[in-house]
Parts: C-alpha cells; sequence; structure tokens
C-alpha cells in the first residue's frame, strides 16, 4: 500500500468518525427535544391569588400551594425604565434573536477563555433564562445547556416576544419565596413596579443574576455592589446618563423585607375561601379608605385598653356597595383577638334599634316628633325598664325622648307599636335578627335583648337613609340578602322624621352639627358600644368592645364610639353630601300646632301611659336567702335597690332608717347578725313596699 493509499484511508477514516459522531449528536439532539416538556403560556403559570379593591388596585395577595410570593405581571405593570434597562443588561438583540443570541454566545466563551477561566458576561438569553425557569434546573452540563438552548426555540416558536418577556417577569427569582418582579417590588420597595427610580430599576435587573447571593435583606452591600455594576454597565451602553448615574448610586438600597399588603384581612381571608378556583377577585372596597379606617381602628383601639377590639363599616347607601370592612384593630393581635372579624359577631345592639321603634310611631299616626310623652317609672309587669342614667325627664317630646336617648319613652312606645312588628320591619331591612331559642320578641328587644352584627345595623341604617326604601350590602364576596319588591321598611315621611331628629342630636367635639344624622348605644354590663350614622351618601357604622363579651366598665357609645364614626366621615372626605330636604306631606310644626289628637302620644292602652305605680324593692326578691358571708367572718353590706316610685327614697330595716339619698335608687346596710330582716321603702309620696328576707 502507498503513502497515498494509506492518506486516504486516514482521511476515508477520520470522515467516518465525524460522521458518526455527527449522527450520534443528531440523535441525542433528537432525544433531548422530545424529553422536553410543553412550555406553559404565561396565563398557565401558577401565580398567587390576589384579591383587588373596586378600581382593581392590590388588597392582599396570597402565597402560591409550596409558599412562593410569585404575582401575577404583565409587561404593561412595569416601569418602562426597568424594562429598558434589562433588556440593555440582560438582552440586547432580544427583538431579533429566535432565541438564542449566537454572536453574544462566541464573545462570552472568548472573553471566558481571554480572561483565564472567569466569566466576563453572560451568553444567555432572557429566552433562553425563561427555559431555564421553567426546567428549575441549573446550568451545569452540556446536557443542560442545549436543552436549554431547544427550549428557548421552542418558546420562541410558540409565544411571541411580549409573552415571553412576561414569563422572565412572572418567574424571575429575587432572592427566598420571591419570584417575579412585581413581588420583589412590592418586598423591597413596598409599592408596584409601576413607577420606580433608576436605582431601583438596576437592582431588581441585578438580583436574578445571583438572588440568594445578593438579597438586600441579607447581604445589602452585597447588592448594591451589583446594582452599581448594572449601572455603569448602562453608562456605558449609552442607556443611561452619567449624571443620573452617579445620582442614582447615592440611593441607599433597602435593608429589609416589608410585608406584603393585606388590607381588610378578614374580608379577604372570606373571600378566597369562598371563590377559590378565581385567581382574581374583586371586591367593592375603596383602597385607600380601607388603609386609612384600618390606621384609625389601630390607633384609637391602642388609646382604649390592650384587649378591646374595634370593627367599621363605611357603604355607599345609594348603590349598596361596602367601601371599607375593618374587622379588627390588627389580625395578629392576640389580646384583642384580633382574628375575630367583629363586622359579623351577633351582639347586643344597645339602644340603636330605637330610631325604628319611634319611626313606626309616626308611621301608625301614633305620634309626631313634636308629641308630648312621659319619661317617669313605668313597669310592664316585672319588667321594668330604668334610663342610662336613673333619672327621669317627666314629660319630653318624641324628638327630645330620641335625641337623648332615653329608654322610658322608647319602651312605651315599643309596647305600642309592637315588638314582632319592630323584627318584621327589621327583617324588611334584609336584617337577621337572633333572638334567644324558642322565644317570640319581647319589650326588651327595643333596648337591645337581640342579638345583631354591625353589617346588618349598618344596613337598617341604610334604609333611614334612603327614604326608608331597603338596599341590599354587598362587599364581592359576602352573599347578598334577597330584598324583594315589598313594602318598605319605613314610609318616607317616617323614615324622614327618624333622620331629622337624628341629625339634630349634638355630636361629640370632632363633628359638626347637622351634618351627619347618628344614634349610639350602650349594650348591658357596658360589653358593646356603637355609634352609626349617615348622610346623603354614606352609612358608617363603629362597634367597640372585647370579643369574648367582657363588660367593659365605662364603655359607652356616645364617649367611645360616637368620636371614631365621626372620624371616619372626615376620613372618607371633607364635603358632606347633604341629607335630604322633607319630602311632601311631612307636617313640620310644634307641639301646640299640632292637631289635638297628635299633641300627646297616644298609646292603644292608655292605662299603659297613666300607669304611675309606687316603689317596688327590685332586690332582694321576697323570701330569699342572702349569703353575705356573715357566718364566715368576712360579711358584706346589703344591697338594697328600688324601682318605680318618685325619690327621695328613704329605707328601713326592721323599721329603722338605714338612709335617705336625693336621687339614689340603692342604699346599702350592714346587718348585726345573720337571721331574718324586713326591708322598706318609703318614696316621696309616702308609698311603700316591703319584703322579708333571711341574711347569713
Amino acid at each position: 500500500m502507498t503513502r497515498l493509499d494509506r492518506l486516504g484511508l486516514l482521511a476515508a477514516f477520520a470522515i467516518l468518525l465525524i460522521g458518526s459522531a455527527a449522527i450520534a449528536a443528531l440523535v441525542h439532539l433528537r432525544d433531548l427535544e422530545a424529553a422536553l416538556p410543553e412550555p406553559p403560556a404565561p396565563a398557565a403559570v401558577a401565580t398567587s391569588t390576589v384579591v383587588l379593591d373596586r378600581d382593581g388596585r392590590l388588597l392582599r395577595p396570597f402565597t402560591i400551594a409550596d409558599g412562593r410570593w410569585r404575582l401575577p405581571v404583565t409587561k404593561a405593570d412595569v416601569d418602562q425604565r426597568y424594562l429598558d434597562f434589562l433588556v440593555a443588561y440582560e438582552d440586547r438583540n432580544f427583538a431579533t434573536h429566535g432565541g438564542v443570541d449566537w454572536g453574544a454566545m462566541v464573545r462570552a466563551a472568548g472573553q471566558f477563555v481571554l480572561a483565564g477561566g472567569h466569566i466576563v458576561s453572560g451568553g444567555s438569553t432572557l429566552t433562553m433564562q425563561v427555559a431555564r425557569l421553567l426546567e428549575g434546573e441549573p446550568t451545569r452540563d452540556l446536557d443542560a445547556k442545549l436543552s436549554q438552548i431547544l427550549m428557548a426555540q421552542t418558546l420562541e416558536a410558540r409565544f411571541d416576544k411580549d409573552e415571553i418577556l412576561t414569563l422572565y417577569l412572572t418567574l424571575a427569582p429575587f432572592g427566598g419565596n420571591v419570584e417575579g418582579v412585581r413581588a420583589a417590588s412590592l418586598a423591597y420597595f413596598g409599592k408596584e413596579p409601576t413607577r420606580l427610580t433608576v436605582a431601583e430599576a438596576a437592582l431588581l435587573v441585578a438580583l436574578p443574576q445571583s438572588p440568594e447571593a445578593r438579597r438586600p435583606d441579607r447581604d445589602p452591600t452585597a447588592a448594591r455592589a451589583a446594582r452599581d455594576r448594572v449601572i455603569d454597565r448602562l453608562v456605558a451602553a449609552g442607556v443611561l446618563g452619567a449624571e443620573a448615574a452617579a445620582a442614582a448610586k447615592t440611593e441607599r438600597v433597602p435593608t429589609a423585607r416589608r410585608d406584603f399588603p393585606m388590607l381588610a384581612a378578614h374580608l379577604t381571608e372570606r373571600a378566597v375561601t369562598a371563590r377559590p378556583d378565581e385567581s382574581a377577585i374583586r371586591l367593592t372596597l375603596d383602597r385607600d379608605l380601607q388603609a386609612s379606617l384600618e390606621a384609625l381602628a389601630h390607633d384609637r383601639a391602642a388609646a382604649l385598653g390592650a384587649k378591646l377590639s374595634m370593627a367599621i363599616v363605611v357603604a355607599d347607601h345609594l348603590s349598596g356597595a361596602i367601601l371599607a370592612s375593618v374587622g379588627s384593630p390588627g389580625l395578629l393581635e392576640d389580646q384583642r383577638a384580633g382574628h375575630v372579624d367583629m363586622t359579623m359577631g351577633v351582639r347586643s345592639p344597645g339602644s340603636t334599634l330605637k330610631p325604628l321603634i319611634y319611626g313606626l310611631a309616626f308611621e301608625e299616626g301614633l305620634a309626631h316628633p313634636s308629641s308630648l310623652i312621659e319619661d317617669r317609672p313605668t313597669a310592664f309587669g316585672a319588667y321594668a325598664p330604668q334610663n342610662f342614667d336613673g333619672h327621669f325627664r317627666g314629660t319630653v317630646t318624641m324628638r327630645e325622648a330620641l335625641a337623648e336617648s332615653l329608654n322610658i319613652p322608647a319602651i312605651v312606645t315599643l309596647d305600642a307599636v309592637g315588638p314582632a312588628q319592630l323584627v318584621a320591619r327589621m327583617k324588611r331591612a334584609g336584617v337577621q335578627p337572633t333572638l334567644p331559642a324558642l322565644s317570640s320578641p319581647g319589650l326588651a328587644v327595643g333596648l337591645g335583648g337581640v342579638g345583631i352584627t354591625l353589617r346588618d345595623l349598618v344596613q337598617l341604617y341604610a334604609a333611614f337613609a334612603r327614604d326608608g326604601t331597603p338596599v341590599a350590602l354587598r362587599d364581592g364576596v359576602t352573599p347578598v340578602t334577597a330584598i324583594g319588591s315589598g313594602p318598605p321598611v319605613l314610609e318616607t315621611a317616617a323614615a324622614w322624621e327618624v333622620a331629622d331628629i337624628l341629625a339634630g342630636v349634638l355630636p361629640p367635639d370632632n363633628g359638626s352639627p347637622g351634618q351627619v344624622a347618628f344614634k349610639t348605644g350602650t349594650s348591658y354590663g357596658y360589653r358593646d358600644a356603637w355609634a352609626v350614622g349617615f348622610d346623603g351618601q354614606y352609612v358608617v357604622g363603629v362597634w367597640i368592645g372585647r370579643p369574648d363579651g367582657t363588660p367593659v366598665p365605662g364603655l359607652s357609645g356616645i364617649n367611645g364610639a360616637a368620636p371614631i364614626l365621626f372620624e371616619a366621615f372626615g376620613r372618607i372626605g371633607p364635603r358632606r353630601v347633604p341629607l335630604p330636604a322633607p319630602p311632601p306631606g311631612v307636617l313640620i310644626a310644634t307641639t301646640s300646632e299640632l292637631p289635638p289628637p297628635l299633641r300627646r302620644f297616644r298609646h292603644p292602652d292608655q292605662a299603659v301611659v297613666a300607669r304611675d305605680t309606687g316603689p317596688e324593692i327590685a332586690f332582694p326578691l321576697e323570701g330569699v336567702t342572702v349569703d353575705l358571708g356573715i357566718r364566715a367572718g368576712d360579711p358584706s353590706p346589703l344591697v338594697i335597690k328600688v324601682r318605680n316610685g318618685a325619690p327621695p327614697f328613704t329605707f328601713f330595716a326592721n323599721g329603722v332608717p338605714v338612709g335617705q339619698s336625693p336621687f339614689a335608687r340603692a342604699e346599702t346596710w350592714q346587718p348585726d347578725g345573720a337571721g331574718f330582716v324586713t326591708l322598706s321603702v318609703v318614696d316621696s309620696s309616702g308609698r311603700s313596699d316591703r319584703v322579708t328576707v333571711f341574711v347569713e
């Protein structure tokens, strides 16, 4: 064999080897391509469920199933400056390449060799980075790199550039459990990425390259250095001016992560539970008002006491939309049971139902706001209501009785219109009152002997504000109470008369008279303090108390809840929508100008109004045994309480006077020892009552 023949054989063998390698490489590439997963469209990528306000603004995001924050984002949601920086720094040929920038890869390889094995610039395009993020594996070997290249080409074939960019904006890692530029902007800057400074945009470009090593909350020095390198490269590329770059480098890097928004925590939680398959849930709330009232509740609760909670509801009664729903001063405040949504808690409403009682009397023609009624001791069998302050005003107008929230006139009026009708009218408003099991409504309902939620109370007052016409309040998630086209809660004239009285109530120091019609209430035992009011467009309700129902001595609606009510109105806006003018047919007159039948409240049973009973010993009751601790050697005094009758009262024990007070309806007496004792009381008219009890 000649030398030429040998060279030919060697050449043929080399060609065979190269061909075989090429064929093997092609087969391998086909295998890699066949193993590629189907790339998801941007809409198919799992993102955090977000709850939005009425205008689409973020109230609260929730993590995806594995605990990562990955908020939905599009190109339109991001500052154009950041997008320009990203493309200029990462992939300046992004708009023209088909997934792989071969020139950039060759340049990166050459720089790597010339730099002695150090990376000078990367060759991966944004599309290749998306491919790596979708596959979830680092590029550590040739197969991984080839797979990434193939996936990048597949992405370019199936999606347009904006869709690929959206995938990057959604999936890019920013340290810890933060993914995507929107989540990163909220976590590090506390704001949406729609408007970013030069420094902020540069930092967001830098972090995904080494998200854990450059995390600002762990190593702000490394984060700053990476940001500044991005700024320098942008200047070199002509994207950023030197002066703007120098100013950006002086901006501080955040050193901690911020909390993600969690506005309306209770309502948003219910929204996600009720609509688990929706990725974006829109509520009727106004984000700015919600945030302002949450801050108000937090600040005022802190001043009231460590264990008190607070709830606020604001609604537009013209549309029925709930604009703010504050369930507690803070979701994570354990002492206040902040996890309990007190807008939905069933509580005693105190005196807040009185406007409906008087409205029914006006509607039925039993009275007029200027009609006279007696405020004096009155008993209904064993039930003898007392005024909050224990005093009696004598003859007052119905307007005065409601404005001063007198209990006895309200119960006398309720006895005339009927507790069952009061409850029925509440239901017309869409309210579902809670009554004791197996019991029918009684007179105690008028002073809070019924359960109601703050949401329901706001809905009831919305009807007063709408001339008696009910409206179903809605928040976008809670089932709306069905309100039919039946009769109104109150006739128009009666509803206006009630609103007119409430508008005349003297407001607290931070309120302006006549702009808001409002009513306060305090439940039995100082367990709940309420204030609810309305103007020509908005209705606001405030509740204060302890979620566990523990009494709070001194807590009252007028002192505790009313100032917060008026501050809430102030935060809605400084301009009030005026209350409506009187409708046709309303009789506006003084007592003397009224027709004779209306000058005095007309109870169907005049004996109830005329009743003037003498004093009755309310405690202790006849024949009971009272344990005062006498036998234990540590005796306590006996408290004697009286109802009805006319003060002053004189108290006796076994015929011996034990005390007299001008206005008090209670007296204490210390017995000498155990045994039977006869207690008696005499009022200013000489009427008396007595009981015999055993003390020990």
